[in-house]
């Protein structure tokens, strides 16, 4: 029987690596793993407690245009965050765009800006 463990990583497809630094190390707060290795693209390794998000500067097959503006509603990535109230005062901060979890629950979902989908869920 295949046992696992948990997830390593999640990949997320971008158009410009420092556009989106902009806003997972700036906007996000999120640090720039050094491990990355020399992949013959653009990119960045971005440390999210023990698992990674890897940004990939290639082409996008998947439209930016026309997604549901409620993230939970498309595919994405959920991360655990201890402080939501600091994370929406980031995000108010830089003008980005959010909607709360229609669930109840003490979680957002916003965009970055090549349109992946992000849920933040305190934990």
């Amino acid at each position: 029987m295949v046992n696992y463990p948990g997830i390593l990583h999640s990949s997320l497809l971008v158009a410009n690596t420092e556009r989106a630094l902009a806003f997972y190390r700036d906007v996000l707060g999120m640090t720039v793993s050094d491990q990355r290795p020399e992949l013959g693209f653009r990119g960045a390794w971005l440390e999210v407690g023990a698992q990674q998000i890897h940004l990939l500067e290639l082409p996008n097959p998947d439209p930016s245009e026309g997604r549901v503006e409620h993230g939970g509603r498309d595919r994405h990535t959920a991360v655990a965050v201890d402080d939501l109230d600091d994370l929406q005062r980031r995000l108010d901060g830089a003008g980005a765009r959010y909607t709360l979890s229609r669930s109840g629950r003490r979680a957002l979902f916003c965009r970055d800006p090549d349109g992946n989908a992000l849920e933040f869920i305190e934990t």
